[in-house]
């Protein structure tokens, strides 16, 4: 039978026409075009950036190292507002400022240049200091306040990863420079032994006050935040107790003051006696290196991550949620009973007063926040704070400028660094790294 429908040009039918074979070849073309058009296309020669884009476009991504770094220097911009409103001289020259402009410029310039200036002279490196003590005292007195910062801030930082808010660093560090000092004085030891024993007795004393919050959320529920404030204030009137006890009171003495603590306890200073570093800053970073390994390499860490992350599907995992529980809140009071140590066995004091302690248990939350709850993060914000603490002395004496200035640029450093995306708002960060960096923040808290 034959097709109804025949194709031009088919034998059944005479050849097309001319028209007809124009109209074939037309669609023909389209039709080609089309496939043409949907075809993927061959993949050509992958393009490398240069390495000079590559820094440039992750130099200004939401990053931590970025961050960080914006969020010091905006700290920065609004301390040197503060300083210019602070100075009555200053804001004198903006009453006419309409009619000379450089004249309040260059006092707000050489104002708050010169409290920076001795900021940095004071914290870092003096470039007017003459001989090997003065030159390295800036840098001598940034590690000597940074030393016990380093372990508070590790000691929030380990419970924060364990999903717990140790707010009690203050009350464990005051435990632990009760004991270091009262081993540190009443025990007639050698000097090296007596050394260990006093930091051994430290760590224990913090220890000791950061298992009593550990056991009761273990085995009560009990919370942490609440348990750790009210040790706080049983270890402060503890210390205010004991020190006017007989035989802890300095006999030579009428106010609230212990014995002096035996040079044979005393860590030793690296660079000579008139300079106050000290071996704990080497301790620190050894602490801060084991911190970083059990987190990562022992199955400690394992556990206590996994605990702060979901407890409930740990337990179901088989990890005992309560004894990771104590054993992360003692390990994290041995830690602060470290710092408080430092503060009579360094270089700090020498014996118990009713404020040897200051509050590097509760700047310890701070440093603990601005590393990110990272080890080696702790360790470089209680540099910073460190640094802000002793630059802080030079531009309060050379500078006249207030000393709780810096404890305000401290808590401005956290405000920004605790809103990543107020950073990024401002300086028009990239987003998609942005995004990266609030889910870590998430994760780490």
């Amino acid at each position: 039978m034959s097709n109804p429908n025949p194709a031009a040009g088919s034998p059944d039918k005479e050849p097309a026409t001319e028209t007809q074979a124009a109209r074939v070849s037309a669609g023909d073309a389209d039709r080609a075009a089309t496939a043409t058009a949907t075809s993927p296309k061959q993949p050509g020669p992958p393009h490398r950036p240069s390495l000079g884009r590559l820094f440039l476009d992750n130099l200004w991504a939401a990053n931590t190292v970025t961050v960080t770094a914006l969020a010091v220097l905006l700290a920065m911009i609004v301390g040197a507002v503060l300083i210019i409103v602070s100075d009555p001289d200053v804001l004198a020259t903006y009453g006419y400022i309409t009619a000379r402009p450089a004249d309040a410029i260059n006092a707000s310039w050489t104002v708050v240049s010169e409290a920076y200036a001795n900021l940095f002279k004071g914290a870092i490196f003096d470039p007017e200091a003459s001989g090997f003590t003065a030159a390295l005292s800036p840098i001598s007195e940034t590690l000597t306040y940074a030393a016990p910062l380093v372990f508070t801030g590790l000691s929030v930082a380990l419970a924060f990863r364990g999903g717990l808010f140790n707010i009690g660093a203050q009350g464990q560090a005051t435990m632990g420079v009760i004991l270091a000092a009262l081993a540190g004085f009443l025990l007639p030891l050698p000097p090296v032994l007596h050394l260990i024993v006093a930091l051994l007795a430290g760590a224990a004393g913090g220890a000791l006050w950061g298992f009593i919050p550990g056991i009761l959320k273990a085995r009560t529920g009990a919370h942490e935040v609440i348990n750790t404030i009210m040790l706080n204030y049983v270890a402060v009137y503890f210390l205010a107790w004991i020190i006017v006890q007989s035989g802890v009171q300095n006999p030579d003495r009428a106010d609230a003051i212990s014995k002096p603590v035996d040079s044979s306890a005393q860590l030793p200073r690296l660079l000579g006696d008139d300079l106050r570093v000290h071996a704990g800053i080497l301790l620190a970073v050894l602490a801060t290196w084991f911190v970083a390994w059990l987190l990562k390499r022992s199955t400690f860490g394992f556990e206590l991550r996994a605990v702060g992350a979901n407890p409930d599907a740990a337990r179901t995992a088989g990890i005992s949620v309560g004894r990771t529980y104590v054993l992360m809140m003692a390990l994290a009071g041995l830690l602060a009973g470290l710092g408080g140590s430092q503060m009579v066995l360094g270089s700090t004091a020498t014996a118990l007063t009713p404020l040897v302690i200051a509050q590097i248990g509760f700047d310890g939350i701070l440093v603990a926040l601005l590393g990110r709850v990272k080890p080696w993060g702790v360790l470089l914000a209680a540099l910073l704070f460190g640094a802000l603490q002793a630059g802080g002395n030079r531009m309060q004496s050379y500078s006249g400028i207030s000393l709780e200035l810096v404890t305000v640029l401290q808590a401005l450093i956290v405000i920004f660094i605790a809103a990543p995306a107020l950073v990024k708002a401002i300086f028009q960060l990239r987003a998609a790294r942005a995004a990266r960096l609030q889910t870590s923040l998430a994760k780490g808290w």
